[in-house]
């Protein structure tokens, strides 16, 4: 057996002479266990909330998404686009124009995202899912091009599930000069009408924002005939998702991005994953200063067993070794505080999830859901454990080699 780690596993576990010293040591553990504690819970609860906004996605966004890295569009014929829409994992392909507008309805009027798509979108995402009124999914009939707002647009134009009157949409003139003398000439003008429906993502960036069309719409209003803001796909059943992305990725080489849902909410995702490092840079602080009781045990320690020391070097111990013993009592704190620590961490994770203790609201359906979400990850816990002993290990190493040269080597 390593003679330092059982010299210092018994100086742990056994009485001192000073009482204090105990209660220091066990309050040194407790420090860490809580700190550890802290960290499991609250990098679960970010990962619940980013479980959670994830799981909103499915209904709108498509699995994967081919946009040009310069510049809005790119011709729909593209060479590179045909080779991928004849790719034999590839279940449904649609073609999009998307663009800021103008939409006017009875004196209302707010700056829009029309989206115009194929008559195949609803195969392409659960767009029936998430319809409200009396209606259906449709997107022109004969010579009349419908538009379907979100749930929150509605409410800002006035339009209702079904509005009488068509919504007027204003989009600039890409070609042409600027006439001071009549201005309403720099813009184009259409007209869109009521399936009766809207739709409803519960995410205000879509139902506050968008309006969903036809295609020919989009590009008759944007003036991009022949042109696609993005190619949309659904790929079949059972298809490996990373090796079909990786596939398409080698087909665009450097003229097109390939963004999957997450990367398509990448703004979204972004500042949830710096909240979460926020969260684990602020804790781990919190650690350290956990940690501070360990230099406390470990001084007081030393003094301790300050005539042991001798009687250790009178039996042949040298000062590296004697060291070495008090390094691994600030080590073995550690260690046993970040086990602790997370063993509560995850019982307290697995209450939340079953039984939903802390909620989010007194008042019954204000929230999505009513009570925190957590998720754990296996990643998080080990590094939130490396994290732990890291920092124990490091906070003990200068004290304890401070106070061993001066108090026990001289």
């Amino acid at each position: 057996m390593n003679f330092p780690f059982f010299i210092a596993r018994r100086y742990l576990f056994s009485k001192k002479s000073t009482h204090a010293i105990n209660v220091i040591s066990g309050i040194s553990i407790v420090g860490v266990a809580v700190a550890t504690m802290a960290l499991v819970v609250t990098l679960s609860v970010f990962n619940g909330f980013h479980d959670l906004v994830a799981s909103f996605f499915t209904d709108i966004d498509q699995q994967l998404k081919v946009v040009p890295v310069e510049g809005k569009t790119v011709a729909a014929d593209d060479p590179v686009l045909t080779e991928i829409r004849q790719l034999p994992q590839i279940d449904v392909a649609t073609e999009c124009v998307e663009d800021m507008a103008l939409a006017i309805y009875k004196g209302r009027q707010a700056m829009v995202v029309i989206k115009g798509v194929e008559d195949n979108f609803d195969q392409l995402t659960h767009i029936n899912d998430i319809l409200l009124g009396d209606g259906e999914f449709s997107l022109h009939a004969a010579d009349m091009d419908y538009g379907i707002p979100g749930i929150r647009l509605a409410e800002i134009l006035g339009t209702g599930y079904t509005y009488d009157e068509p919504i007027h949409i204003y989009a600039p003139r890409r070609e042409g000069q600027l006439d001071m003398a009549n201005p309403e000439d720099a813009f184009e003008e259409d007209e869109l009408y009521s399936p009766g429906v809207l739709f409803n993502v519960k995410q205000s960036k879509y139902d506050q924002k968008y309006i969903l069309t036809s295609i020919a719409f989009a590009r008759r209003i944007f003036a991009q005939q022949g042109m696609l803001s993005s190619l949309e796909l659904r790929l079949k059943p059972g298809s490996n998702f990373d090796s079909v992305k990786r596939d398409i990725k080698k087909l665009c080489g450097d003229k097109f991005a390939v963004k999957d849902r997450f990367e398509q909410q990448d703004d979204t995702f972004k500042i949830m994953k710096i909240e979460k490092l926020i969260a684990y840079i602020f804790l781990t602080f919190i650690l350290m200063v956990a940690c501070f009781n360990i230099i406390g045990s470990l001084s007081m320690l030393i003094i301790d067993k300050k005539y042991d020391v001798v009687t250790l070097r009178n039996l042949g111990a040298s000062d590296k070794q004697i060291v070495r013993v008090f390094l691994f009592e600030g080590r073995m704190i550690s260690a046993i505080g970040a086990i602790i620590g997370i063993a509560l961490g995850l019982l307290l994770c697995w209450v939340q999830q079953q039984y939903g203790l802390v909620g989010l609201g007194s008042s019954s359906g204000s929230f999505i859901i009513n009570a925190y979400p957590v998720s754990v990850h296996p990643e998080d816990i080990i590094l939130i454990f490396f994290t732990v002993l890291i920092v124990g290990f490091l906070s003990v190493w200068y004290p304890v080699r401070y106070f061993a040269k001066r108090l026990l080597v001289s």
